[in-house]
């Protein structure tokens, strides 16, 4: 993989600064996500920043899989994740999970008892949240929270040997119930949760809040700069407290960043497994999703995700990025890469009555123009070729230059054809075209005869494979839930249109993840899931051209 520098930004310039300051003589990074989901285009961004940032200072990064929440977690999802983060190119110097600290998590809350800073609450969770009050209303302090010591020390290791139910009580820190700030007001870092964990098996039955975990897990690990997303902000005081109460060594710094937000596009997991959940989309890597495995799926690279996501760069202030960028960095890097080829998504068959009958010419194509070094290709072609339904009209209007009755055109790499005679079936509808060809008009010979303004692709009807094309338009209709709608009456009918037809001979043997430009129609990816080895499935990346432009 390509190592580029990140360009300049916030995180970098207080990296930097605390290197010369000597504050840190190493950076230590981590990717933190909780295994409830597939990643996303999203955690693309934290990912690629997390782990350049590092190897830019040559720092380390962890993975770490933040599994505290047992009833949501599953080993599908950290397996997924792994591949997710080597695919796009990266790889973690140390594997950690959270789960692997739940033991000093627990001794750490014991101290906090001890030091009178944690006690046992056996408030509801519907009280807790009466109790806690408003951003102008103080809170009210729980009736336990002035319980001894002793009483609390003997609650909580009853709590961790199984002795209450789900919910009947919780640990809570003693922070301050008239803090403006609601996350200081006394929050629960622990709770009872009856349920087998994914890596602990039943060890365990009281699980850490996250805002309580997650401190501790970068100071034991000893992460310098903990970077998350803005809406943890309001979270920071909490966790320097949690890191400064529970008198950890190491003293890591929270900093905030604004998170991806794509137009068209939910980034929600838990909206994201109900889309999977309720057979909206077709698994987590569907290629409408915006997962890494959807989008991986789909056909995009881990290059021209790692590019986009530079581009899009850190900042402190939300925004909406447009989902045509993401589009116009696997144009740029497909349009390098992707040999050319021809497909015909919706087949009209041609017969060109002049061309001998049983004759076969190999005709030659260049595989890139951009790149001689990708060599040429043999096209055969012969009596009867198929070319796009939309190519013809029998009726055209004005400036309309591809076929229709008197009208001659060019085939890519082969010859002028003229339409001559149009075969309809007994409803009307148009099933065949009776062609003539010039032999003189063969491509590459040079032929300045007489000029045509249309030139159309085509497969030869003898030879070509019968292909699967999958069409895709954004899943979501709106870019923001209109009121009185949930996200799920946003989904758009229309995101999937599977065509049948045919693509040229040399394909015939494509695998899974390979990618073509087919000319006129876009950059295709061979479909992981539904593609075998006697049927070809392509899903459309993304079409040729865009308006789009990106600023420099």
């Amino acid at each position: 993989m390509e190592n580029k520098p990140s360009t300049s930004n916030f995180i970098k310039n207080i990296v930097i600064q605390d290197l010369q300051s000597g504050k840190h003589d190493e950076i230590i990074t981590r990717f933190p996500p909780e295994p409830n989901g597939y990643l996303h285009i999203g955690h693309a961004k934290s990912i690629v920043l997390n782990f350049e940032l590092a190897d830019e200072f040559k720092g380390t990064t962890h993975l770490r899989f933040d599994d505290t929440n047992p009833t949501k977690e599953e080993t599908e999802y950290v397996e997924s994740i792994k591949e997710d983060v080597k695919w796009l190119g990266f790889d973690w110097e140390k594997l950690f999970f959270a789960s692997d600290y739940f033991e000093e998590m627990y001794n750490r809350a014991v101290l906090l008892i001890k030091k009178g800073k944690a006690f046992v609450c056996d408030l509801s969770a519907e009280e807790i949240r009466e109790y806690r009050g408003t951003l102008t209303k103080p809170g009210k302090e729980s009736p336990y929270r002035d319980r001894p010591t002793e009483e609390n020390l003997d609650l909580f290791q009853r709590m961790k040997n199984g002795e209450f139910q789900d919910g009947e009580k919780v640990l809570r820190a003693k922070i301050d119930m008239s803090s403006p700030n609601l996350n200081m007001r006394d929050p629960v870092i622990y709770r009872i949760v009856h349920a087998s964990h994914h890596n602990t098996g039943d060890k365990w039955c009281i699980y850490p809040m996250y805002d309580y975990a997650h401190p501790l897990e970068d100071a034991i690990e000893g992460i310098t700069h903990s970077i998350c997303t803005l809406e943890f902000e309001d979270h920071r005081p909490l966790y320097d407290w949690v890191v400064r109460e529970c008198e950890m060594e190491s003293q890591p710094q929270q900093i905030e960043f604004a998170r991806l937000n794509l137009t068209n596009t939910v980034m929600s997991k838990r909206k994201l497994k109900q889309l999977v959940d309720e057979g909206i989309a077709d698994g987590w890597d569907d290629p409408r999703m915006p997962t890494i495995a959807g989008l991986r799926r789909r056909g995009y690279t881990p290059e021209a995700i790692r590019n986009f996501c530079r581009e899009i760069g850190v900042a402190k202030s939300h925004s909406v990025v447009d989902a045509q960028m993401l589009e116009h960095f696997i144009r740029e890097d497909l349009n390098i890469k992707a040999p050319r080829t021809m497909a015909v998504l919706k087949p009209l068959k041609i017969v060109i009555t002049n061309y001998p009958e049983g004759e076969v010419e190999m005709l030659e194509g260049e595989n890139n123009p951009d790149d001689p070094s990708m060599g040429t290709r043999q096209i055969p072609f012969s009596r009867e070729i198929y070319v796009e339904q939309e190519d013809f009209m029998e009726n055209p209007p004005k400036k309309y230059f591809r076929l229709f009755p008197g009208n001659e055109v060019r085939l890519k790499h082969a010859y002028f054809i003229k339409c001559n005679e149009v075969i309809k079936d007994e409803n009307g509808d148009v099933v065949e075209l009776h062609c003539t060809y010039d032999p003189e008009t063969k491509s590459g010979t040079g032929f300045t005869g007489r000029k045509v303004k249309g030139t159309l692709h085509w497969v030869d009807a003898k030879h070509a494979v019968p292909a699967e094309f999958r069409l895709y338009e954004p899943l979501i209709l709106d870019e923001e839930e209109e009121e009185g709608k949930t996200f799920l009456q946003q989904i758009n009918p229309n995101s999937l249109e599977i065509l049948q037809g045919f693509v040229e001979p040399t394909m015939k043997d494509a695998k899974i993840e390979d990618k073509y430009q087919l000319f006129r129609h876009g950059y295709f990816n061979v479909d992981k899931k539904h593609a075998t080895s006697d049927r070809l499935v392509f899903n459309r990346i993304v079409s040729l051209k865009s308006s789009f432009k990106i600023n420099k």
